[in-house]
């Protein structure tokens, strides 16, 4: 069949508004033709970008705590490639190519959080675990999102900023439609991508800028452990520019009640304490810095906090879980001949029937895994299933929200709140220990996976809607993308452990699995979770709730560290100035969507140079000057520089003219 050939104008004006009663969103690709979108270049560039970032994602995750975000590189790399190729109407190939190529990152997370703590712990481990777990997890992950696509890709059109989605979308755009677009997004991205390159690979000043480079500051945080600090990152300044003011002002909220009035309080109970506070903690307070009591005390309030918005999410999604069963009942019961097809390429998702079908499989093939490959014994087999069904499924939904809101996916807290109620049930019923560790770290593993892919997936869902691309076709091929990304992850932490190893000197730093071995061995020797410190964030999420402030974004602040919450206000206090400025809105509205491809620049420019920093150290070299990066001189500068970056912002974003 002849293809029609896509015209490329730019995203809609209403691509990011709400819409009125009435109005309608149509996106680039004419929803009511057919574009090549799943082909031998699609996949076959797609399955090598899974390759590829995955085995990258994973060293730089081991190695320094920190997996990007490979949905950005990889369009850029798409758009590359269709443009030194000369292929024609290439938009719909580079979302499959994106779609299939993002599972790297996802599936990179939800394996190194977990996975390695076997081996940190000494526990046997073995590929086709870590393979399964991986695939199984991406699998339920998948299928658990797609009846929730509709919800938050379109009924929640223009309500949820989608950050990284935005980003990946208007690097797809420019790159198709080429002209001054394409200009602006370049520009922007060699200048975020070098500026966070500069200190990151050199040390050229510091990431990190705190309170504690001026006397004062120092005395504050000495005395009574209140410390301010901010990300220099352009990566990190750009997506708060799309979060935008509001969600950006909440998060930042959230961060502050940890660090300038939780941390504090508890250091002011805690000094004069002559034992450790909590059963867990080892040191006292009085010793701890203000980062060590975030880490051993507030960190756990802001993840009862996430799990509270989490139910909150879950309840107020009720009716949303309710029509999924309802439909898939009615599609798999009572489906008549031409019922409930979607005539519309553009809104057709796999069937109803097939994605329970999916999910059945998966189930029967995750109890066998169990069975005779974890637990070997039928009860705790059973126990298991259904705890990563119903963790997985329940909290998918947290998952989306989240990186709908600020594009980060709190996974780790999660996936925390998974082992420690895993392990509950467990020790319950029987099952602790060696054999205890292992089956609740391979069931963290497969719920941390599966929350991972589906947090990842709205994001590509959300690309294609905008864009026109078919979700059933995303859906089908994200599969293929799993499958392999699952198989390069458990042989990149193979190979990792055999050539470095996870513990003892020079190994790979593996923080996140660190952290959770640390958790699991008392958890299994029935030593008690702080359970009042989850309470006390559960009570701040219901308060929220009372004064309508979204629990789910504070909550997220306290638990994601100030410094990476504090540049996101910066960005949305830029947003929200150059779209006020003027009395015309149309001119508001060049200069914001001016200021959307420069922000989405910089994202995209951090995160590829990114990459290039992380295969540097893979190679062996270290050019980090540490000594000056952490000195007080080398804040200093940073603070100077990133008060740069703030005004080459504003000033390249006010050069917008009325369209």
């Amino acid at each position: 069949m002849e293809q029609p050939t896509t015209s490329i104008t730019g995203l809609p004006e209403n691509a990011y508004k709400e819409l009125k009663e009435g109005e309608t969103y149509r996106p680039i690709m004419d929803p009511t033709k057919s574009h090549p979108e799943v082909t031998g270049w699609s996949v076959g560039w797609g399955l090598v970008m899974a390759v590829l970032f995955s085995a990258a994602a994973a060293y730089s995750g081991l190695k320094i705590g920190q997996v990007f975000e490979a949905a950005i590189p990889i369009a850029i790399l798409a758009v590359g490639l269709s443009a030194a190729f000369k292929k024609k109407n290439a938009l719909g190939q580079n979302v499959i190519i994106q779609s299939i190529g993002a599972s790297s990152g996802v599936i990179v997370a939800g394996a190194i959080f977990t996975i390695p703590a076997l081996y940190i712990l000494d526990l046997p481990a073995s590929f086709y675990q870590m393979f399964l777990a991986s695939l199984f997890g991406g699998c339920l992950g998948i299928l658990f999102l797609i009846p929730f696509r509709k919800y938050f890709v379109k009924d929640m059109h223009g309500k949820f900023p989608f950050p990284e989605a935005t980003a990946t979308t208007e690097i797809l755009v420019a790159g198709e439609k080429g002209g001054k677009q394409a200009g602006v997004l370049v520009v922007a991205g060699l200048i975020g991508g070098i500026f966070d390159f500069l200190f990151s690979a050199f040390g050229a000043w510091a990431e990190v800028v705190t309170s504690r480079m001026f006397q004062y500051g120092e005395l504050m945080a000495d005395k009574m452990k209140m410390v301010a600090k901010l990300n220099v990152s352009a990566m990190v300044f750009g997506l708060g520019y799309i979060v935008g003011l509001k969600y950006s002002a909440i998060i930042a909220a959230g961060s502050f009640l940890s660090w300038f009035v939780l941390i504090p309080l508890f250091y002011e109970i805690g000094q004069h304490l002559t034992t450790p506070l909590g059963a867990t903690a080892t040191k006292l307070i009085a010793d701890m810095s203000a980062e060590e009591i975030f880490r051993s005390y507030v960190r756990q309030i802001g993840i009862g906090g996430i799990a509270m918005a989490g139910i909150i999410g879950i309840l107020r999604s009720s009716k949303i879980i309710s029509g999924a069963f309802k439909l898939a009942y009615k599609e798999i019961f009572h489906r008549k001949a031409g019922e409930l097809e979607s005539t519309v390429r553009w809104q057709t998702d796999l069937k109803m029937n097939f994605i329970v079908l999916l999910i059945l499989l998966t189930a029967l093939m995750l109890f066998v895994f169990f069975y005779g490959g974890v637990v070997f014994n039928f009860t705790h087999a059973i126990v298991g299933l259904m705890i990563v069904l119903i963790i997985a499924f329940l909290f998918t939904t947290v998952a989306a929200n989240a990186i709908a809101i600020v594009g980060t996916n709190p996974v780790s807290g999660m996936t925390l709140m998974t082992l420690i109620l895993s392990s509950f049930v467990l020790v319950r019923i029987g099952l602790s220990g060696t054999s205890g560790m292992i089956s609740a770290l391979i069931i963290g593993g497969v719920v941390c996976t599966a929350l991972s892919v589906a947090g990842g997936f709205i994001t590509d869902l959300k690309i294609g809607y905008w864009l026109g691309s078919t979700p059933k076709k995303q859906e089908t091929w994200k599969f293929l993308g799993v499958l392999v990304s699952a198989a390069t992850v458990g042989g990149v932490i193979l190979i990792l452990n055999e050539t470095y190893g996870f513990k003892g000197p020079n190994a790979m730093v593996a923080p996140q699995a660190n952290a959770m071995a640390a958790v699991i061995q008392p958890l299994m020797s029935e030593t008690p979770a702080p359970w009042i410190l989850y309470l006390v964030g559960c009570v701040i999420s219901l308060i929220l709730i009372m004064v309508k402030i979204p629990p789910l974004a504070f909550a997220l602040g306290m638990y994601i560290p100030q410094e990476l919450n504090v540049p996101l206000v910066f960005g949305g206090l830029v947003a929200w100035f150059v779209k006020s400025r003027s009395k015309e809105e149309k001119v508001n509205n060049a200069r914001f969507s001016r200021g959307m491809l420069i922000a989405s620049g910089f994202i995209a420019g951090g995160s590829l140079f990114g990459v290039l920093n992380a295969l540097i150290r893979f190679g062996g070299a270290n050019w980090y000057n540490a000594e000056w990066a952490e000195s007080h001189a080398g804040e200093i500068l940073g603070l100077i520089m990133f008060g740069g970056l703030i005004a080459y912002a504003l000033w390249d974003t006010m050069r917008a003219k009325e369209e």
